[in-house]
């Protein structure tokens, strides 16, 4: 009996488990080709889409209970922050401004948090899961819910049109200048959907992608004694050297063997290889 009572505990405990390691079905954007390119769908209406910032922040997904990474992790946040959330299921980023990535993934990463960090962290809703209607009214409804809690840490990502693909570049290059990342392109009148999607564009001068580190290849010059490049295998198998966007200590103590770094690149080549790709920071499973 006790056998099989405690058989029963252990697989409860292992589907508990296993469903929290289970990240939740989000919406994932596209790469945005520009106007009339890509997959031979025509000019892209933009006056269609609400535009807002790019975050370089960390996705966090309220469940209505608790909050999670997109991994499905639970982020160990403040009870005050929770406790002020509403019991309905919201999309978003938590967010300390531009450039602080690396300090924000310090905070979110403690088990347990502190208040005064905290306190510096903002989350930026711009989706409402399984909420009806189009975008903009799932929109409109997310700015209610906001003001209704009426916390400056809450707030909806701003959103605004543009005209033409020479508006949207211009946005583009404000957006850089101040040291953001990029764009986002939501199709106003979609519905809330799963997945990767093009109802929702990334617009970036250099695309991310993740690699495996396989070796070491050793610096010269100026750089001898340390790192020279890393070489890397694509998810796809292909392998291809990364010798820029190092800093110095990086340089020292590299990425090791089996790691996984994320990296930027322009576009691909012919045979499929990132061209122009740099090194960006260790990829972080949250």
């Amino acid at each position: 009996m006790q056998k099989w009572l405690c058989w029963v505990v252990l697989s409860v405990w292992m589907g508990l488990a296993l469903a929290q390691a289970e990240g939740p079905a989000l919406l994932l954007a596209q790469v945005y080709e520009g106007e009339g390119e890509g997959k031979g769908k025509g000019k892209l209406d933009l006056p269609g889409y609400w535009v807002s910032e790019k975050y370089d922040g960390v996705r966090a997904y309220w469940d209505g209970r608790q909050l999670r990474f997109r991994s499905g992790r639970v982020v160990a946040a403040p009870a005050w922050l929770t406790a002020a959330l509403p019991n309905q299921p919201l999309d978003g980023e938590l967010w300390l401004g531009r450039g602080q990535f690396q300090k924000l993934l310090g905070i979110v990463r403690k088990e347990q948090p502190v208040d005064a960090e905290w306190r510096q962290v903002r989350y930026m809703l711009f989706e409402l899961p399984g909420g009806a209607g189009s975008f903009t009214m799932r929109l409109e409804a997310l700015r209610g819910i906001a003001h209704r809690i009426g916390q400056p840490w809450l707030q909806v990502a701003p959103q605004f049109r543009v005209a033409d693909a020479v508006a949207l570049k211009k946005r583009l290059r404000e957006v850089l200048a101040g040291g953001g990342e990029g764009l986002m392109l939501h199709r106003a009148d979609a519905p809330y959907v799963t997945g990767r999607s093009e109802v929702l564009l990334k617009v970036t001068p250099e695309r991310d992608a993740e690699a495996t580190v396989i070796g070491h290849l050793p610096g010269k010059g100026r750089f001898a004694g340390m790192l020279g490049a890393l070489q890397v295998k694509t998810p796809e198998g292909r392998v291809f050297r990364i010798g820029s966007g190092f800093s110095h200590a990086e340089r020292r103590q590299p990425p090791p063997l089996g790691s996984v770094i994320t990296y930027r690149y322009r576009e691909l080549s012919r045979d499929g290889v990132p061209r122009f790709a740099r090194y960006l920071r260790r990829y972080q499973p949250l």
